[in-house]
């Protein structure tokens, strides 16, 4: 056990009086429940820019922008000032029954005019899981209004992950997840997740690969009866499979089987949306023409849970039939257009132009991709990804001594093995990177710059080191 290790672990022990030291009454999701009440998790207090402060009064440089939404960062004083002033003035009411707040209708406008959808019409919600579960019901609410009530089937990829409810975690691609909560369902079908190169077959070409996944596509549409799919889902780029960017073509022709059958496209951004890529949204970067977009976590950089269904104008018609037929369109919840939480989203796309962020995002990818890429060499680095400011690493012990027989001996062959040894190292070297698997996902708040970035390279690069290290002993 490193002396920091240790240090913390007395530190631990003098701090159990504290509220969830061992009764563990806080659940704490993607998290080992036994553990958590066993040992005292780590406790963030604070935190300053791209830097967080744990009890301890311990730095670290939260490369993950905390599940990818602190994208200013931390303590950023003017969205604090836009929630404070929205509080003072009006702190709550609900969007629903003929009435809303002037906030909430100045989002809409401002993201009506920013989003790369048709006349679209916008829902704001409180979280990407709200937002992806909205999309997904708005679709099945136009069906029924059409006269096409058979067509409720929605078809995402496999490895994706899409939310938490029971809807949009269902649309997730996790096998062990689907059989955890008894998920699955006839409605939700699945097809390969584009992760080229790791996926593709022995000999296959990038134009090989996107040509076989757009063919399973359509016989899967085909399989399950064209007029039963409602729907599409997918992120621009996956990143809980591991932060794998789709191949040359991948989307245009997804695109033409889908208008092909009449099928609408949910262009999942709450993860790539707000400036990840160097567009405000990746449909942008990447040519994406979607009818549904679901977007959150940037939306108020995380500091007030926000997010939003945007539909197409084709889409709302319907929606605006259904309802005159029903008498109103049954659907709100308690905090939908919230006032605080609109004011803290249009303070962030005013400071996302103010600041001319996009332009200081296009800045630093360079610098990130450089030092990605430096990283493929590595003894416990087998493959480098890399798009807009964000990248990924795939570990592996194969290319240590003794190959993967060794590897195996040790127990450090077997999937995600490796990414747990980094995940038990990294906060020793005051670093934070989101390790899914066989992956380590880098994503920095957008305001990081150029030194901070040298910096988060200089302490991940230690953290490998110690990787390979302890893997060595095994």
């Amino acid at each position: 056990m490193s002396a920091l290790k240790t240090e913390r672990r007395s530190r631990m022990v003098a701090t159990e009086t504290l509220s969830n030291a061992g009764s563990g009454a806080l659940l704490i999701g993607f998290s080992d429940l036994k553990l958590t009440r066993q040992e005292r998790p780590l406790v963030i207090t604070k935190g300053c820019g791209v830097f967080i402060v744990d009890e301890d009064g311990r730095e670290i440089l939260d490369g993950s922008s905390s599940f990818y939404c602190a994208a200013l960062g931390y303590s950023d004083t003017r969205l604090v000032e836009a929630a404070t002033r929205q509080l003072a003035q009006l702190p709550f009411y609900t969007t629903g029954m003929h009435r809303t707040v002037d906030v909430a209708m100045a989002l809409a406008d401002k993201l009506k005019s920013l989003v790369p959808i048709a006349d679209a019409h916008v829902a704001i919600n409180c979280t990407g899981s709200e937002a992806v579960d909205f999309a997904l019901k708005f679709m099945r609410y136009r069906n029924v209004a059409r006269g096409e009530p058979q067509r409720r089937r929605f078809i995402s990829r496999w490895g994706s992950y899409h939310g938490g409810t029971i809807a949009s975690a269902a649309l997730g691609g996790g096998r062990e997840l689907h059989d955890a909560f008894a998920l699955p369902m006839d409605d939700f079908l699945f097809v390969s997740q584009p992760n080229w190169p790791a996926g593709a077959e022995p000999g296959e070409s990038e134009s090989q690969f996107t040509s076989r996944l757009v063919a399973e596509l359509e016989r899967t549409i085909e399989a399950a009866g064209p007029d039963t799919i409602a729907g599409f889902v997918a992120e621009p780029i996956s990143f809980s499979c591991g932060f794998f960017p789709p191949p040359a073509g991948y989307f245009a022709g997804v695109r033409e089987v889908l208008d092909r059958y009449g099928i609408l496209f949910l262009d999942d951004e709450v993860i790539c949306g707000y400036g990840r890529t160097g567009e405000l949204f990746a449909a942008g970067s990447m040519g994406l023409r979607p009818d549904v977009m679901s977007l959150a976590k940037g939306m108020t950089s995380g500091y007030f849970p926000v997010s939003a269904t945007v539909i197409s104008g084709e889409l709302y018609d319907w929606l605006e039939q259904g309802s005159a037929r029903h008498g109103s369109f049954a659907h709100a919840t308690t905090c939908s257009g919230h006032p605080v939480g609109a004011a803290v989203a249009l303070e962030m796309l005013r400071i996302v132009e103010q600041d001319r962020l996009l332009e200081q995002v296009r800045a630093r990818i360079p610098a990130l991709h450089r030092h990605l890429h430096a990283l493929a060499n590595h003894p416990v680095v087998g493959h480098v990804r890399a798009y807009g400011l964000a990248g990924a690493l795939t570990l592996t012990a194969t290319k240590l001594k003794g190959g993967a027989g060794a590897a195996a001996d040790g127990g450090v062959a077997r999937m995600g093995a490796v990414g747990k040894v980094l995940g038990q190292v990294m906060l020793d070297h005051g670093v934070i990177v989101r390790v899914t698997g066989d992956s380590a996902v880098i994503a920095p708040p957008l305001i990081i710059q150029e030194q901070e970035i040298d910096e988060l390279f200089r302490r991940l690069r230690a953290a490998l080191d110690d990787t390979e290290a302890q893997l060595a002993r095994l």
